[in-house]
């Protein structure tokens, strides 16, 4: 395992990932991702930066070990209870009022908060009408993501957190146990889509009511999320909403004014007209 990384060292890393393979780490956080990289040079048994370049630059199918291990892959269902609470009582009565509901998971990791968001959907009667869009840039996420298959022992957890954001069922009702897995029942992944979107690189590909990107921002430095919230910003529609996590905010971003808060403490706002 590398101890450190120098500056120099670090900058020639995102440029090779750049180069090499279309990914571009320039406006992460640099201090979150080279600890990131130095994890990861534990995890892959590399003992100096020259043998991690010289890995990414000659390794075929290196790099995507490395970005599937470098990316967010912490989730979990109902995480923050309160946030999805709010979404129970104040954002889904709004979206009730629309025939079709598109709603853009950015950022999805291994899919526990987008079933979390299917489950709600399907609580209030909408889950047949909507359109949930579940993205990341890694594609080792989106294909555990798309299995719905997730962690036996985390189902505890889970129940408690569904409790707490005000769940009406028997929580067991939407998984079937099956040795150590819980398996997400089909009925609940039916109008999910799951693909690969690149915040950073990307562009707008629909028009949403309801963009949920949680606890991404906190690894992109202030360019980037400025870029991103733009981003979200032209993919809502007029008075469509966006979520980000508890510990994330709008409150340096340029395109602040664009939105008005529906609740400070679950950081979800409103687009203005």
């Amino acid at each position: 395992m590398i101890e450190d990384i120098s500056n120099s060292d670090y900058t020639d890393l995102v440029k090779i990932i750049q180069q090499r393979y279309g990914y571009d780490f320039t406006d992460y956080a640099p201090a979150s991702l080279k600890r990131r990289f130095i994890r990861f040079t534990g995890y892959a048994h590399i003992d100096s930066v020259f043998e991690l370049k010289h890995r990414l630059l000659n390794e075929n199918g290196f790099f995507q070990e490395m970005v599937q291990y470098i990316t967010v892959n912490v989730t979990e269902m109902f995480r923050d209870p309160s946030f999805y609470k709010t979404l129970r009582e104040q954002v889904l009565p709004r979206l009730a009022s629309y025939p079709i509901i598109k709603i853009w998971h950015a950022g999805c990791a291994s899919g526990e908060e987008v079933y979390s968001m299917a489950i709600l959907l399907e609580e209030a009667g909408l889950l047949d009408r909507c359109r949930i869009y579940a993205t990341d840039m890694n594609a080792a996420n989106l294909r555990k993501a798309e299995n719905g298959v997730i962690n036996l022992k985390d189902m505890k957890d889970y129940t408690y957190n569904y409790m707490q954001s005000g769940g009406i069922n028997d929580f067991s009702n939407y998984y079937t146990a099956g040795y150590d897995n819980a398996i997400i029942q089909p009925a609940l992944r039916r109008n999910i889509i799951f693909f690969q979107h690149n915040l950073v690189t990307d562009q707008v590909f629909n028009e949403f009511q309801l963009i949920c990107c949680r606890n991404v921002f906190i690894y992109f430095n202030r360019t980037l999320q400025e870029r991103v919230v733009k981003l979200f910003y032209e993919s809502l529609t007029s008075l469509g909403y966006l979520a980000l996590g508890i510990k994330e905010s709008l409150l340096y971003n340029e395109e602040r004014y664009k939105f008005e808060p529906v609740s400070i403490s679950n950081k979800i706002f409103r687009r203005k007209v």
